[in-house]
């Protein structure tokens, strides 16, 4: 069976997370959007540890279950460490099968961070001890860095990581099988660096709210529901079981060009070059994006890069109603039309992905439109800069006006 997963989220008690971020919403959601597995988060945080306790059945094979939606347990730290004189700043998500495993993988973290204050506990831990203890602790766990490209907290950030994997987890790299490429990444970016190939890249939502369940995915394809299969296709790098993966164009993510927030301004890496790594308004140093870091460390041109694993960009469907009916996507009118469409059409990744033109078309032609040139990749970017999401719109004709614009 093809099931999409979702394997990295927050919990309510996470911090700038909503409050909304509660099992039965998140499988409420997940159903909408079509997402069978979702990890939990979190598992470190008590208050969500008994959360969980309540509100997940067992159903043997390291998952859990709420309302038909499957879930495994996992974790996001944020580790904070000096090595060789310099301090790294690395996010890690750690997945491991059962409540029990989790409890104990938390009692060791208690003793290198304060783990009520944030879902996301900052851990005085270094990458490597980290994989390795997990490790002693439960065979069956398995770590993945988080993110990878993020400026301030990942493995090859800009103001904060490492240049290369090896350096990170020295000889505990053998147990780290698998890499988060963020949301202002895509597959290829990552495939012009070829001390990358031996991983393989998933891709995941970071939710922080219900709404952004989803805007990155995996698809794999299961016999049984199982944490140990899907951890065992991920580390043989399984085509048959490892579909590819949902992706936000990387522009709209709030890390893809180099900028300055402050004075507004965002430079493609060239530009930045020129500017020596300055803000052309005020003078100060400029966040460097993922799009120039990638460029820093790649070795493929642009006509050599290989492709491993399927891929496919997709808009959220709320972005796509709200351009189209001209309102915020949080809005009450934005929010009824979604759930129209969701209830007519099984659920947001049969309409982005699936659903044939006919079938597009006999709920909203306008949003059937946009659909359809969504995946053919007809749409205008702004790219994200420090900390600003770029924008990411389809080419549509106004007919209204009878020429060219955005909706």
């Amino acid at each position: 069976m093809r099931i999409i997963a979702d394997l990295h989220i927050h919990s309510k008690y996470s911090r700038a997370t909503s409050r909304n971020m509660e099992i039965p919403t998140i499988s409420k959601y997940a159903k909408m959007k079509g997402i069978g597995i979702v990890a939990t988060g979190d598992f470190t945080h008590p208050l969500w540890m008994e959360h969980l306790k309540e509100n997940l059945e067992y159903k043997g094979k390291g998952v859990y279950e709420h309302n038909g939606v499957y879930f495994i347990l996992s974790t996001e730290v944020s580790c904070i460490y000096s090595q060789k004189g310099k301090t790294y700043r690395i996010h890690h998500i750690i997945y491991t099968p059962t409540m029990e495993e989790a409890e104990e993988i938390s009692r060791f973290l208690s003793h290198y961070g304060n783990l009520m204050a944030d879902g996301r506990p900052i851990i005085s831990l270094d990458s490597k001890t980290l994989v390795k203890k997990i490790k002693s602790i439960s065979k069956d766990s398995f770590l993945v860095p988080a993110h990878i490209w993020t400026p301030w907290f990942s493995l090859f950030g800009s103001n904060s990581g490492f240049d290369s994997i090896d350096e990170c987890f020295d000889d505990a790299v053998e147990y780290v099988f698998a890499l988060e490429t963020g949301l202002s990444s895509d597959p290829p970016m990552n495939w012009k660096w070829s001390k990358l190939d031996r991983f393989i890249l998933v891709s995941n939502s970071d939710a922080h709210s219900p709404d952004n369940l989803g805007r990155e995915a995996n698809i794999f394809e299961l016999d049984e529901i199982s944490f140990f299969k899907i951890r065992d296709i991920l580390k043989n790098k399984d085509k048959k079981g490892f579909l590819g993966t949902i992706e936000f164009f990387p522009e709209e993510g709030k890390y893809h060009y180099d900028g300055h927030r402050e004075c507004g301004v965002s430079l493609h890496p060239l530009d930045t070059k020129k500017n020596k790594n300055k803000c052309p308004r005020c003078g100060k140093p400029l966040t460097i994006g993922v799009l120039n870091r990638v460029y820093s460390l790649s070795d493929r041109d642009e006509n050599s890069i290989p492709e491993y694993f399927p891929f496919r960009y997709v808009i959220p469907l709320r972005e796509i109603i709200a351009e189209i009916v001209k309102a915020d996507k949080g809005t009450k009118k934005v929010k009824n039309e979604y759930e129209k469409i969701v209830s007519s059409l099984k659920n947001e990744f049969y309409v982005l992905l699936d659903a044939d033109e006919n079938e597009l078309y006999s709920v909203d032609e306008r949003i059937g439109e946009a659909i359809i040139k969504m995946r053919k990749g007809e749409v205008e970017k702004i790219p994200g800069y420090d900390g600003v999401f770029g924008k990411i719109k389809v080419k549509l004709e106004d007919k209204e006006e009878t020429q060219p614009t955005l909706f």
